[in-house]
């Protein structure tokens, strides 16, 4: 099935566009480095909509093994500074204006901000180690647990919604 992305009218926000979805892993998708019941199947029926990457820093060492057989493309970031790395992958290889990026951590704040300011959306997630309060403020919505951040991009509803005038 060719990719067709994921269109969302907020009146009173802004007209969205995705045709990609980036995410965080520790922390957002998993927790204590494992997947969280629920994101697996998500996630698939995400990846029939739009490309999905995972840029992760990878705390716990288990992200590609738990993210196997997933249609999506898992980055193990290397740099030192993985704040501006996330941000500049999103920069240079994609359109931030049509992203939708899910994060948790301090290191994810460069990119929401990035991708909120761009016009694309950008989500904060807290599945139970916490979303740091700079990622909080450059996000566009909260939501608790990622599957519901998951279902967010899946049902449009949701997103209008929370985010209408």
């Amino acid at each position: 099935m060719a990719k067709r992305g994921i269109q969302i009218e907020i009146p009173g926000f802004r007209n969205l566009d995705i045709q990609v979805v980036c995410s965080d892993y520790t922390g957002t998708l998993s927790l204590e480095g494992e997947l969280i019941k629920g994101v697996k199947k998500r996630l698939r029926k995400l990846a029939k909509l739009v490309h999905i990457y995972v840029l992760t820093s990878d705390t716990r060492g288990t992200a590609k093994i738990e993210l196997q057989r997933i249609p999506l493309n898992p980055i193990i970031v290397e740099a030192q500074k993985h704040d501006v790395e996330k941000r500049n992958y999103l920069r240079k290889k994609l359109k931030p204006k049509h992203v939708a990026v899910l994060g948790n951590g301090r290191n994810d704040r460069l990119w929401l901000r990035e991708v909120s300011e761009a016009g694309g959306l950008a989500v904060a997630v807290d599945v139970g180690e916490g979303c740091a309060i700079e990622a909080l403020q450059s996000a566009d919505i909260f939501v608790c647990g990622i599957t519901n951040a998951l279902d967010l991009l899946l049902d449009s509803d949701r997103a209008k919604a929370t985010l209408r005038s």
